[in-house]
């Protein structure tokens, strides 16, 4: 029975993360709509992240009273660290990567995404996070393995093949409905969204640190929001111009942001903070292939994985794993 109860303790951030990408697809697609009906992306962050903030500040209040330990005391370098969370983790990273879709394509957010796991790993490697023994077999396969990330990415990049659409037809349209890419723009979105994985990757190491000075993952994620929303705002009031983008009316534009908020905020940062505390910012950034499903980019990633799967985690501790997401609350 213990034997049972280790391997669905093992099983759990795995299948956890999963469900997070599945998340992901379903608020691509509904953001993806609600902008092709004319919705603002840099509207959208903030009132996503302004109703994740409502969701999560009564949420963390809620599970602070409930702790079996007294709760940790929130100071005032901690506030800057959450602030720093919410720059890197929701404004950079969110604006950025809508920014760069709009001047190349989502094909190339998702190609470009490849680079996450790639940036999380040297990070975690030059802040001395992840073991990297480059004489055992398990660390030569982790920088193979990231190689293998980072050329998959290129190749998807730039091996675009033929267009599907000729041109000849596209311009015999009435209304022609594809946009034209040009190579500027294509390199300005590319650097969007390399932005924006880089932006990522510092965020899961930079939390990883403050989950070890802060254990409350809830709490952390409550304030992300917060940041992010004042951020984002900011940034809004200077990139949109046009103050009817701030409407919302009962359509695909509300629709995405409640999604957006719930699963892609509160629900997806929630779980990805317990995987980072307990299995490290590397397992969650490893996940960014399921996004694309590239055969080479798999391999890259299930090498990791068996490598990190035979060395002793840093993250785990006996109290953390054992009881799950909601360790520290009692029952109520």
């Amino acid at each position: 029975m213990g034997m049972q109860w280790r391997s669905l303790e093992e099983l759990l951030p795995f299948a956890a993360m999963v469900t997070v990408e599945c998340l992901d697809v379903g608020m691509t697609t509904l953001s993806k709509a609600a902008m092709s009906k004319g919705m603002s992306h840099f509207v959208f962050v903030v009132y996503s992240n302004a109703l994740a903030t409502l969701i999560m500040f009564p949420s963390s209040f809620f599970l602070a009273c409930n702790r079996k330990t007294v709760a940790p005391i929130i100071t005032y370098p901690l506030i800057w660290k959450f602030f720093l969370l919410g720059l890197f983790g929701m404004t950079v990273m969110q604006n950025c990567v809508f920014t760069g879709v709009s001047y190349s394509s989502p094909t190339l957010a998702s190609a470009l995404s490849q680079l996450i796991p790639a940036f999380t790993f040297l990070l975690a490697v030059l802040f001395r996070m992840e073991k990297l023994n480059l004489g055992s077999l398990r660390g030569q396969v982790k920088i193979m393995a990231t190689i293998v990330c980072i050329s998959g990415a290129l190749i998807v990049i730039f091996f675009k093949g033929p267009p599907i659409w000729a041109s000849n037809v596209v311009q015999s349209l009435p209304n022609p409905v594809l946009p034209t890419l040009t190579a500027d723009s294509w390199v300005i979105g590319g650097l969007f969204i390399a932005m924006a994985c880089l932006s990522m990757s510092i965020f899961n190491i930079f939390q990883a640190s403050v989950l070890k000075e802060f254990d409350s993952n809830i709490t952390i994620v409550a304030y992300c929001c917060l940041f992010g929303t004042i951020q984002s705002a900011l940034v809004s009031l200077i990139a949109e111009k046009d103050p009817n983008a701030w409407k919302l009316q009962a359509d695909i534009k509300l629709l995405s942001v409640i999604y957006s908020a719930i699963f892609g905020n509160v629900a997806s940062y929630s779980v990805m903070s317990w995987c980072i505390q307990i299995k490290g910012p590397v397992f969650v950034a490893m996940f960014k292939p399921l996004v694309v499903g590239a055969m080479v980019i798999v391999a890259g990633f299930y090498g990791v994985i068996w490598a990190q799967s035979g060395e002793d985690k840093p993250w785990e501790s006996s109290s953390s794993v054992s009881a799950g997401l909601l360790d520290n609350y009692v029952d109520v």
